[in-house]
């Protein structure tokens, strides 16, 4: 009799904690909210070029490979395995065989709804075609162009397949055409995130179906804005004990561009955890509150990584005015970035921009010439900075006439432009007509070089300087010079910074690709096509009882085994004592 009661409540927790697939964690349950500063670019995995659009749809749609939120390694997603050939040329997949793509009416049943190799097949064909506007997308301009044999000629048409792409049964080899050491990393990137070959043939790419932890809800349209994503009931992952993952319920991203909102909604506890903070309220609340931070369990926990993110202008190269290297310079050494940290962003900064566009991160590009970057960058010097201008035929800025900046809205940049045009006239004499807009706006502009000095930032897609110095490849400008610039904006053309960047790209030893990069970056900055300001930390603020959530350098977010629940005071100890 003991044994049939038992067993009868065995099977009553069992059933009572599954989702019908797996059985349910004690953690399930909760939603986390998250402010996002501008609303996706796009919601089309093939041609995300902004970080709001990958945390967003990162948490819907999912590559062949992805990366380790704790230490950025690369790990299986869709496929539960790879090879590399010898010669780094051949990268062979196996895939899962238990994944399905989120519900839609596409789909006739479950079994529709299965992941295979031709899912794969038809999505890199996808890549490789010309997306709505007629150009190319990222994943293709990075990824495939130049090292997927036969994505050039599908892509121009001249095949109908891609000679490099093999299937066979529920593996998929992509041959190369030459080595790229980076190659997996960029197969993590959101951008060769898998859609269904329905989806695709059915033209409903921007429903964002795909086969994460979570489902595109709905886009709520309220007082602020929001996108909601809830659980993938059939999510084929699970956790260390077989339960079903995710834990939570569902997330809510927050799209709110100005950070004293973002703040206000993260003290009302509307929002789980806040990216940056308002310079005004910085000391209120780090100050204010130390209490939550340094109670037992804390009430509130700081997170404050350097990141693989940089914030810059650029210039437009095609203006005749920047054509001239002293005048680029001279702009380079007007800026009094000593100020713009403590006066504007009250120190929220991992480093001022006193390098070049690779973050100064030692520990992750080991190796890297960060003082050889430094020596020929550029520090405040504004006599210098006038002299360079008068020789460049503009003394006082006479004859120069105005610029525009270019600026997408928020607490922020705003402020950093405000001042960037004061110290602009006081040092140089030229002014500058600061020209706010949407984000999507400014991107669209500044692909076209509609302006003259354009506010940018670039997060790292992958642990490598590749994916900085890339923006300033000359090979990456298109040759019609009507067509939008995606990556190199600027339109920066120096062929001695290319035969550098190529050597680095050939090099199989990591100390060889630093160096070539290195020296790329000098020769970048000697001629400068911008005006580094700052790399910034990954720095946030998460109420404690977030737990698993992982900061990490590439702002890469994964709720796959977030949960929420309470410290008590002997659990805290205890983890704090086995993390030391």
């Amino acid at each position: 009799m003991k044994f049939f009661w038992f067993s009868l409540l065995f099977m009553t927790v069992l059933f009572s904690c599954s989702d019908g697939k797996h059985p349910l964690s004690e953690f399930a349950g909760g939603s986390i909210h998250m402010s996002l500063d501008n609303e996706p670019a796009t919601y089309i995995s093939r041609d995300v070029n902004d970080i709001y659009s990958m945390t967003a749809l990162s948490q819907v749609m999912e590559c062949l490979v992805s990366l380790d939120p704790k230490d950025l390694s690369i790990v299986p997603q869709l496929a539960s395995s790879w090879k590399v050939s010898k010669d780094g040329l051949s990268y062979e997949f196996t895939l899962r065989k238990d994944v399905m793509f989120h519900p839609h009416a596409i789909f006739s049943s479950d079994e529709d709804r299965l992941f295979t190799a031709e899912d794969v097949q038809k999505t890199v064909e996808y890549i490789c075609s010309k997306n709505q506007s007629g150009d190319p997308g990222i994943a293709y301009s990075i990824v495939f162009e130049k090292y997927l044999v036969g994505a050039k000629d599908f892509f121009e048409k001249k095949a109908k397949t891609i000679s490099g792409l093999k299937v066979n049964g529920n593996k998929v080899t992509f041959q190369l055409t030459e080595k790229d050491n980076n190659f997996l990393s960029k197969m993590t990137n959101i951008t060769c995130a898998i859609i269904s070959h329905k989806i695709h043939e059915e033209n409903v790419d921007q429903d964002m179906i795909g086969t994460g932890p979570f489902k595109f809800r709905e886009y709520k349209k309220d007082e602020v804005n929001s996108l909601v994503l809830t659980k993938n009931e059939d999510y084929y992952l699970t956790d260390e004990k077989g339960c079903a993952l995710p834990y939570l319920v569902s997330i809510v991203f927050v799209l709110e561009n100005r950070k004293l909102e973002q703040l206000d909604l993260f003290e009302q506890k509307k929002l789980d955890l806040i990216v940056g903070l308002p310079a005004s309220r910085i000391t209120k609340m780090l100050e204010g509150r130390i209490s939550d931070f340094n109670s037992t369990p804390p009430v509130l926990i700081l997170q404050n990584n350097p990141g693989l993110a940089t914030q810059y202008y650029f210039f437009n190269m095609k203006d005749p005015r920047f054509k001239d290297v002293r005048v680029r310079q001279a702009f380079n050494y007007a800026v009094d970035k000593e100020r713009i940290g403590s006066e504007v962003l009250r120190r929220q900064y991992s480093e001022l921009g006193y390098y070049g566009i690779v973050p100064p991160i030692s520990n992750i590009f080991r190796g890297y010439d960060f003082e050889g970057v430094k020596a020929v960058s550029y520090a405040y010097d504004p006599e210098k900075a006038k002299k360079l201008l008068a020789e460049a035929g503009y003394p006082d800025g006479k004859g120069f006439g105005s610029v525009s900046l270019r600026f997408n809205i928020n607490d922020v940049h705003s402020a950093v432009a405000d001042e960037f045009a004061q110290q602009i006239y006081q040092v140089l004499g030229i002014n500058v007509n600061i020209d706010g807009s949407t984000f999507d706006q400014l991107e669209r502009d500044a692909q076209k070089s509609k302006g003259d000095i354009f506010r940018s930032a670039w997060i790292a897609d992958y642990a490598s300087p590749e994916t900085f110095l890339f923006n300033y490849y000359g090979k990456a400008i298109p040759l019609d010079p009507s067509s939008p610039s995606v990556f190199n904006k600027s339109r920066n053309n120096n062929p001695e910074f290319d035969k550098l960047f190529e050597l680095a790209k050939k090099s199989d030893k990591l100390s060889d690709q630093m160096m070539y990069f290195s020296q790329a970056e000098k020769v970048l900055m000697q001629n400068p096509p911008i005006i580094p300001l700052w790399y910034e930390g990954n720095y946030g603020i998460v109420y404690s009882n977030v737990r698993n959530l992982y900061f990490n350098s590439l702002r890469i977010y994964n709720f796959q085994k977030v949960y929420k629940k309470e410290w008590t005071k002997e659990e805290y100890m205890e983890m704090m004592k086995n993390n030391k």
